[in-house]
């Protein structure tokens, strides 16, 4: 049996896990309906539609993969002539090679939360290889 991919806890990664799991049930079904003489079209008919399911499912995971990333506030303290004075910006977070990959992605001021998260899905896309 083929090794599982790891399924991203994110909404895409939740319909890879429903695809997946109808899949299974009508490859199960299929070989029931083997052992049954006569019954071999109903069995292929299955076997095909878990196919395309699966084939779904893997269309889905590149897309699941960029989901997959935490982008948040963070503050930085500098000091100047004045005194300290106190910057957010806004940061991401995904896993690469195993390893979790922090990155800059600029100032609250400049940006809201979704255009942050653009453009961290634009930088782990460029980093994972994807566009």
């Amino acid at each position: 049996m083929a090794r599982q991919k790891i399924v991203y806890e994110t909404t895409r990664g939740e319909e890879i896990k429903t695809l997946r799991d109808e899949a299974r049930k009508l490859r199960e079904d299929a070989t029931k309906l083997r052992s049954i003489k006569g019954m071999e079209p109903g069995a292929r008919e299955r076997e095909v539609e878990a196919a395309r399911l699966e084939g779904e499912a893997e269309d889905l995971w590149n897309a699941a993969r960029l989901e997959a990333l935490t982008v948040y506030k963070g503050d930085v303290a500098k000091k100047t002539k004045t005194g300290e004075a106190t910057y957010t910006y806004w940061y991401a977070s995904w896993r690469e090679s195993g390893k979790v990959k922090n990155v800059h992605l600029g100032s609250t001021k400049k940006m809201d939360r979704e255009a942050a998260t653009a453009k961290a899905r634009k930088l782990k896309a460029e980093a994972l290889g994807l566009r």
